[in-house]
């Protein structure tokens, strides 16, 4: 009895946690440097939106139960992992995402089938989010075609919503091709591996990944309009 009742209490003080949990997300949708916040006059200023969620993860770590942390055999060694890994891949994309800042629209491409393609793959590679905002800058730079859909953006300009839809499934999904493709992948892969759980190698991992998801993927070609 007295085990059960340790066991209630800690799944109580752990339960807790989505409340910070709650509030890192909150802090990621709402709290946008520059822009409006919640419809008000206030502009949160640069780095108070991570500022906001490392108070968040401080206060998770002072009001929760050490025994968790024990029990679940929790270090920082996957996240430290992602970090190093991230910040080289972060470093080492500058020269082909400026490449593709100057030939982007020089590349050819016009069509929602190209736009998934050429975005995914290369968020696979490198990542989802400048890979996203390279090929959307380039989608504006089309003339839009009459009698399809635009999406007005707040610089004045527009881009076709096909080609939007496109860019943003691209990015998303593809990601999930590779372990650097979403930090969450690697990250995954890394706390598995210190519980002791093999895991398939990083071209191991791309086999697998590939002939479940490819066909998806031409699947959705064939959807995309």
């Amino acid at each position: 009895i007295r085990d059960e009742r340790q066991v209630r209490a800690l799944r109580l003080s752990g339960s807790f946690n989505f409340v910070w949990l709650l509030g890192v997300i909150l802090s990621v949708a709402f709290i946008l440097p520059g822009e409006p916040f919640m419809g008000t006059e206030f502009r949160p200023p640069v780095f108070l939106r991570e500022t906001a969620m490392l108070l968040f993860v401080v206060a998770s770590l002072l009001s929760k139960n050490s025994n968790i942390r024990i029990r679940n055999r929790f270090d920082y060694v996957a996240i430290i992992e992602v970090a190093a890994l991230f910040s080289g891949i972060f470093i080492c994309m500058q020269v082909p995402i400026e490449i593709l800042h100057v030939k982007g629209p020089q590349l050819g491409i016009d069509t929602s089938t190209e736009y998934f393609w050429f975005t995914g793959l290369l968020s696979s590679a490198l990542d989802n989010a400048p890979t996203y905002v390279i090929f959307f800058e380039t989608a504006t730079s089309l003339p839009p075609v009459p009698g399809l859909p635009l999406v007005a953006l707040p610089e004045g300009e527009a881009i076709m919503e096909h080609l939007l839809a496109a860019i943003s499934l691209g990015a998303v999904f593809m990601g999930a091709l590779t372990y650097i493709g979403n930090g969450p992948n690697f990250m995954v892969k890394s706390i598995a591996e210190n519980s002791g759980i093999r895991m398939p190698s990083f071209f191991g991992y791309m086999a697998y990944s590939m002939i479940v998801l490819i066909p998806v993927f031409v699947i959705v070609s064939f959807l995309l309009p």
